[in-house]
């Protein structure tokens, strides 16, 4: 049996070249971190060599936030980064979720400044659907992690 391409919305342009889409793939990585890779490397206890930030309002960070997480709003960053976050270790932002790209913005504008950065794919709606505590203006909270966003077993995620 055979298909036509041109019908398949899949194939309508064609798959990279396998190198292509490996250094795209590689790229992508060095932008991008996982919530379940954040959270085991702030759990190991040892410093992770990256510090987490927060770039959303102040009340949604009164809402909820990753422990240790610095707060420091986008529209902030250019008059008060450099007084909270050092040049020499990378940052990783996060904003509400994946409809939110306030984590792009923060780490855009804190590239910008010079800051290595990366953004925390899933933002604190997928930190708070893994089930990982976090903190809120009325102390520590953990909700059980969604079984669509982390499997019970974490060797069942293929990830």
């Amino acid at each position: 049996m055979t298909t036509t391409t041109a019908a398949n919305p899949v194939l309508r342009v064609a798959p990279a070249a396998p190198a292509e889409a490996a250094a795209y793939f590689r790229a992508s990585l060095t932008f991008h971190a996982d919530v379940s890779d954040v959270a085991a490397a702030l759990e190991a206890g040892a410093d992770p060599g990256f510090v987490v930030l927060d770039s959303r309002s102040t009340a949604s960070w009164d809402q909820g936030h990753i422990p240790g997480a610095v707060h420091l709003p986008t529209a902030l960053i250019p008059e008060q980064a450099e007084q909270l976050l050092d040049r020499k270790t990378p940052v990783v932002t996060y904003c509400w979720g994946p409809g939110c790209n306030g984590a792009t913005r923060a780490a855009l504008a804190l590239a910008e400044l010079g800051y290595q950065v990366k953004e925390m794919l899933g933002g604190f709606e997928y930190w708070v659907r893994e089930g990982f505590a976090y903190e809120t203006w009325q102390g520590h909270e953990q909700r059980a992690a969604d079984s669509l966003t982390a499997p019970v077993d974490a060797e069942d995620c293929g990830c």
